[in-house]
C-alpha cells in the first residue's frame, strides 16, 4: 500500500505500515514543539526580542499573556473542530497558517501589530491545530497503547525542542545584530512549520471514524456528552493540578540561583530539566502506564513530587545545600515532566467514543492549561514581594496542588475500574 495519504482512502491504524504510523506520531510530536516556539521566543531570547521589537518588558509579557488568554478560549472549540474535520485538513492549515503569521512576525512589526499576530496564532495554532495533538496519536494505536505512545510523543517533543533551541541559539550567536538574529530565527521557524504543513497534507490519511459524518456544524450536545462521560471531569481537574505542579517546576531555576549556585550550572540544570529529562521520562513512564494504568502512574509521580517539595521546604537556604538542591531539582523535573507527558492518558481509559474524543481532549486542555493565565503572575508577584522567602511559599502551594491531584486521580481511577468491569 502506498505511503501517500491520497492513495489510501479511509483507513484505520491497522491499515498503515509501522513506519507510516510512527511517521505520523513523529510529525505531530515535532509539530507540538515547533509550532509554539515563535509565541514563546521570549523564554529564551528575552533581551534580543525586546530590542528587536522596540518594546518594554510589560509589552512583551502582555503579548504572551494575550496569546495565553486566546489559547484558553480556543482549547474547547479546537476539540470540537477535531471531531468535525479531518486531521489532515486541520494539521495542514494549522501549520501553514502559523507559518505565514511567523513570517510576518519576522518583520518585527509594531507592538499593536504583534497583538494582532498573537491573536491570529491563537486561531491557527490552537483553534485549528491543537485538536490534532492528542487525536492523531490516538488514531494511530489501540486504546491500551495510548499511554506508551503519548509518552514517547512527549519524548520526541523534548528532543525536538532541545535541537531547535540549540539551532536558534547558534543563529542568534552567529549574527552580531540582535534584531537581525531574531529575524533569522523567525524565518527559520516559519520555514520548518510550513514544511510540517506540507508533510501533513501529503502523508496524513483520512481515518475511519475520525469524524461524525451525520453531524452538521458544531454541536453543544457533543460537549455536553463529553462532560457527562464518567470520569472526564476528574481527569480534567487532575490535569489542572498536574500542569500547575509542572509549571511550578520552572521556579526551581531562580531557586537554585538564590542558593548561590554557579550560574553556568543553573543554566545546564535548567536545560536538562526542560528538555533532557523528557527524553527519558516520557517513554519510561509511558511503558509503566501501559502496565499499571496511567492514573496510577501519574499518582506515583505526584507523590514523588510531593516528597521532594517537602524536602525543599525544610532544606536550609544555604550555598552548602546547592548540590543537594540540584539533584532534587533533576528528580523533581523527572516526576513533573513524566506526569505531564502522560497527563492526557486517563481519557483513553474512560471509554470515550472516538467521535467525541477531540471534544473531550479540548475540555481537558481548556481546564488543564488554565494555570497559564495566573500561575506565573502569582508566583512572580510573590518573589517580587518577599524575595527568597517566597520559594518556600511557592513549594507549599505546589504541594497542595499535588495532594489535590492525587485525590482527583483516585476518583478517576474508580471510574476507570468501573469501565473495565463493564467491558
Amino acid at each position: 500500500m502506498s505511503f501517500l495519504a491520497k492513495s489510501k482512502g479511509e483507513v484505520t491504524y491497522k491499515d498503515l505500515t509501522g513506519f507510516h504510523k510512527w511517521f505520523l506520531i513523529i510529525l505531530i510530536s515535532m509539530g507540538s514543539s515547533i509550532i509554539y516556539t515563535p509565541m514563546y521566543l521570549k523564554n529564551v531570547f528575552y533581551d534580543p526580542l525586546m530590542q528587536g521589537l522596540g518594546c518594554t518588558n510589560a509589552d512583551l509579557g502582555a503579548m504572551v499573556s494575550f496569546y495565553g488568554i486566546a489559547a484558553v478560549i480556543f482549547y474547547l472549540p479546537s476539540g470540537v473542530l477535531a471531531d468535525k474535520f479531518r486531521m489532515r485538513t486541520l494539521a495542514t492549515w494549522g501549520f501553514i497558517g502559523t507559518a505565514i503569521l511567523t513570517f510576518v512576525y519576522a518583520t518585527l512589526p509594531s507592538v499593536t501589530m504583534c497583538y494582532v499576530l498573537f491573536g491570529g496564532m491563537g486561531i491557527t495554532s490552537i483553534l485549528i491545530w491543537w485538536g490534532t495533538r492528542f487525536k492523531v496519536i490516538r488514531l494511530c494505536c489501540e486504546e491500551d497503547e495510548y499511554p506508551t505512545k503519548i509518552g514517547i510523543s512527549y519524548s520526541i517533543y523534548g528532543a525536538v525542542g532541545l535541537i531547535i533551541g540549540l539551532i536558534n541559539a547558534a543563529i542568534v550567536a552567529a549574527i552580531p545584530i540582535p534584531s537581525a538574529g531574531i529575524q533569522a530565527v523567525l524565518i527559520f521557524l516559519g520555514v520548518i512549520i510550513a514544511l510540517l504543513g506540507i508533510l501533513s497534507y501529503i502523508f496524513m490519511p483520512d481515518f475511519k471514524g475520525e469524524i461524525n459524518k451525520d453531524a452538521k456544524g458544531f454541536s453543544v450536545a457533543d460537549a455536553v456528552e463529553a462532560v457527562k462521560t464518567p470520569g472526564v471531569i476528574w481527569a480534567c481537574l487532575a490535569y489542572f493540578c498536574v500542569y500547575t505542579v509542572y509549571q511550578g517546576a520552572t521556579y526551581t531555576t531562580p531557586y537554585l540561583t538564590s542558593l548561590g549556585t554557579d550560574s553556568n550550572l543553573v543554566n545546564v540544570v535548567g536545560l536538562i530539566r526542560t528538555y533532557g529529562i523528557g527524553l527519558l521520562a516520557g517513554p519510561a513512564l509511558g511503558v509503566i502506564a501501559a502496565r499499571i494504568k496511567s492514573t496510577k502512574t501519574i499518582m506515583g509521580c505526584l507523590v514523588l513530587a510531593l516528597v521532594i517539595l517537602g524536602v525543599f521546604i525544610v532544606l536550609p537556604q544555604d550555598p552548602g545545600m546547592a548540590i543537594i538542591a540540584v539533584c532534587l531539582v533533576v528528580v523533581f523535573g523527572f516526576a513533573t515532566y513524566g506526569a505531564f507527558s502522560i497527563g492526557s492518558s486517563p481519557l483513553s481509559e474512560l471509554g470515550i467514543p472516538m467521535r467525541i474524543f477531540g471534544t473531550a481532549a479540548g475540555l481537558l486542555s481548556v481546564i488543564g492549561f488554565c494555570p497559564d493565565i495566573f500561575i506565573h503572575t502569582w508566583y512572580g508577584g510573590m518573589i517580587d514581594a518577599s524575595g527568597d522567602a517566597a520559594y518556600n511559599m511557592i513549594f507549599a502551594i505546589e504541594a497542595v496542588f499535588a495532594i489535590a491531584g492525587v485525590f482527583f486521580l483516585f476518583m478517576c481511577l474508580r471510574t476507570v475500574k468501573k469501565h473495565l468491569a463493564a467491558k
